[in-house]
């Protein structure tokens, strides 16, 4: 019997810092988003560096804001996602989180106990990277391994380029968009260091970081692993299918740490610097994101649009994610549809 298990990245349980801090040491302890040997990470995350008592305080101010009735933003929308894919199919669906609850491993016992014994696992990530798709890939591999060694996964690949996500994706930003007169149209991206591209991509083919230029050929095996083509190509088939001016498009990378090399250019210093130059009207959109969450809602939403109003930008449109977008879930069920009958 076959079943999917749909992965989104998570949330704490509460915003305070008690919950706060297990689930960033669960986030910043995966070797895939902190990729250094354990002992260097132990330091770094719980020591003085990244100060995980400190930034659980200042995370949890953060989640305050954001924070719905009904609970974390990002679960509530995946909860949501998740309720209109099932009504769509009568095969089962569960839903994970790579970090928090509900956990991959209750994902796969919940579709176990349904009698499932081939499992689709589909990460919510439109592009892949070290610290989305391939940590849910060996989680759940080691999983299955040592808990539920007669289950059979099949990982679903990066969709970024795929024609249901680009037309989903890009219908949601014209339908948020309306008659909104923008001078620039922001794709901003969630940021990675510079080497984990590297590491993910095949040796060579990263020929170049300088901006706005392929660091590998898209569509092609040399780009299958490759975040930063990934998300160009992203940003390119949505403004062809929209029909954008090139001239009032951005890319940018959001969210990075202090002490690395991380993607550039960064959404916060190219916000700021539009403003600053005389731009008046942007729109931001995130396409690394299916559901809104922390750093759609906060990092964007609120103290991005603060700064380019106080640095002299008059008017800054925060596009949400595609959420529990119609299109959106035909998209899934078009896909669960086709390794349904395969």
């Amino acid at each position: 019997m076959k079943g999917v298990l749909l992965v989104n990245l998570g949330s704490p349980e509460s915003p305070t810092p008690k919950d706060v801090k297990p689930y960033l040491d669960e986030f910043l302890m995966d070797k895939y988003v902190i990729d250094v040997p354990y002992l260097l990470r132990v330091f770094l995350v719980r020591g003085i560096i990244i100060g995980l008592r400190n930034r659980a305080e200042k995370s949890a101010e953060a989640y305050q804001q954001i924070w719905w009735n009904e609970g974390s933003p990002l679960i509530v929308l995946s909860e949501r996602l998740h309720k209109k894919v099932q009504a769509q199919t009568d095969m089962p669906i569960a839903l994970a989180m790579r970090y928090g609850k509900p956990s991959i491993k209750t994902g796969l016992q919940e579709l176990h106990q349904k009698g499932v014994t081939d499992v689709l696992v589909l990460p919510l990530y439109p592009q892949h990277a070290m610290a989305s798709t391939q940590t849910i890939t060996e989680l759940a591999n080691k999983i299955q391994k040592e808990q539920f060694p007669n289950m059979k996964l099949t990982h679903f690949p990066a969709f970024y380029n795929r024609k249901e996500y680009v037309v989903a994706q890009a219908e949601s930003i014209k339908k948020h968009l309306g008659d909104f007169d923008y001078e620039k149209i922001v794709f901003s991206y969630h940021g990675v260091p510079e080497r984990h591209i590297r590491k993910t991509g095949k040796p060579g083919t990263h020929k170049s970081f300088e901006k706005d230029v392929y660091c590998c050929t898209p569509n092609t095996s040399d780009s299958e692993f490759c975040y930063r083509t990934h998300c160009f190509e992203t940003t390119r088939q949505v403004v062809e299918y929209l029909n954008i001016d090139k001239s009032k498009v951005m890319n940018t990378f959001q969210s990075r740490l202090s002490g690395d090399k991380w993607l550039d250019p960064y959404t916060d210093v190219e916000i700021d610097n539009l403003a600053k130059n005389g731009v008046k009207k942007i729109a931001v959109v995130t396409p690394a994101f299916v559901s809104d969450c922390l750093e759609t809602l906060e990092e964007i939403g609120m103290r991005a649009k603060e700064d380019f109003i106080s640095n002299g930008g008059e008017d800054f449109l925060a596009i949400p994610c595609m959420n529990e977008d119609e299109l959106w879930v035909e998209a899934l069920h078009t896909w669960i549809e086709d390794w349904k009958t395969n």
